[in-house]
């Protein structure tokens, strides 16, 4: 056993035991709300019938007052019959029966305002119970996955760390290719079509002035239209080449290499060993990508003139080989401790690693650069 694997059996140790701790005490909270439940559904049983007899009291009560009042009316209109004291009784009987009416509602209102806290309270009683027990569930579920194969757990946590390390890579390269993609339509079609409104503007105002200079200003709108689209198109097939899906690996990379070419004046070479065939979709994304990336770093930074590009297909993997006689650089340092903007050769790196591949960089300062890629076909 080494002593990562013992350092990890003891911490896996630890955690069992806070994980059992923590089951134990989520069990007494379970059982606490479950005593809370019950004694909250006593008494808003209890609550319950308190309500309905008082509403009978209230109906009784409204009736007795009712007459009362009645009884009142008629005495105030034939006053001269009734004596002082039996005046004086009516009267009384009346607002008694206003008065423990009056105190009856406060109670039904009372009651009733202590009958929805409990049912709200019940409410959430019975939502921590539920929450409480699941998490006790998946408690035990990961106390039984800790207590397995400490090898599995080992290569689980190994694919973590990975996962946290590639994350804000694939963050950060995500972030540049869309700065990449916003910088270019700002300063390609975007300008072009704010061209385009000013021309048509321009056409608008000689239109009934001069029919000469408004065709030459229509034929030079057609042109910035269809450069608008060239550029438009070229971005599009950067971010996903539909050849790619269409045609596959080989007519997608020929022609990316033709707009290299054409874009940056550079003569690159390609060619391709062994039988050329449809691959798995993952593997062709890959190998443009790393092919793409490639080709873009040496564009950007190399400045070289000629690139040649060898794709060698085998029957248990494919080998790409990428030359440029361009000015070279220090590729372990760039790999060590990349720089902002420079983390095209560590997405390249990272995509290999996820198939099983292997990266080699080649490169001296003055003297260009090899980029050597091997990707397994049964990884």
């Amino acid at each position: 056993m080494t002593k990562q694997t013992q350092v990890l059996e003891e911490v896996i140790s630890e955690t069992l035991l806070a994980i059992e701790n923590s089951k134990n005490q989520i069990c007494d909270i379970v059982e606490n709300t479950r005593s809370e439940k019950e004694r909250v559904e006593r008494e808003l049983e209890e609550i319950q019938k308190e309500v309905v007899i008082t509403i009978d009291n209230v109906d009784v009560l409204e009736q007795k007052e009712k007459i009362a009042r009645l009884r009142l009316m008629e005495v105030s209109r034939q006053f001269e019959k009734y004596s002082e004291k039996e005046v004086h009784k009516i009267y009384d009987a009346a607002m008694e029966y206003q008065v423990e009416l009056g105190s009856l509602r406060e109670r039904e209102k009372q009651l009733k305002l202590r009958r929805n806290e409990l049912e709200l309270s019940l409410k959430r009683l019975q939502a921590t119970m539920g929450k409480a027990e699941g998490l006790i569930t998946q408690v035990g579920v990961v106390f039984d996955y800790l207590g397995g194969n400490l090898k599995t757990i080992n290569d689980q946590l190994e694919v973590v760390m990975q996962r946290r390390q590639l994350a804000p890579r694939i963050i950060q390269a995500q972030e540049e290719e869309r700065r990449r993609v916003a910088r270019e339509i700002h300063d390609g079609p975007a300008q072009s079509m704010a061209n385009v409104v000013l021309r048509t503007e321009v056409c608008e105002k000689l239109l009934d002035l001069d029919r000469g200079e408004i065709r030459k200003e229509l034929s030079e709108l057609r042109e910035m239209v269809k450069k608008s689209l060239q550029d438009v198109r070229r971005i599009i097939f950067d971010l996903r080449p539909m050849t790619l899906d269409d045609l596959g690996l080989i007519p997608a990379i020929s022609r990316y290499v033709e707009n290299i070419k054409e874009r940056y004046d550079i003569n690159v070479d390609i060619k391709c060993v062994g039988q050329q065939r449809r691959l798995d979709s993952i593997l062709e994304v890959a190998i443009y990508r790393i092919i793409q990336e490639s080709l873009q770093n040496t564009t950007k930074h190399a400045k070289s003139k000629n690139i040649s590009i060898q794709l060698t297909i085998e029957s248990q993997r494919i080998v790409v080989r990428i030359n440029d006689d361009g000015k070279g650089f220090d590729a372990t340092e760039c790999i060590k401790n990349p720089k902002s903007g420079s983390y095209g050769i560590m997405g390249m790196k990272e995509r290999l690693d996820i198939l099983g591949g292997q990266l080699y960089i080649d490169s001296k300062i003055g003297e260009g650069t090899e980029v050597l890629a091997i990707v397994p076909l049964d990884g």
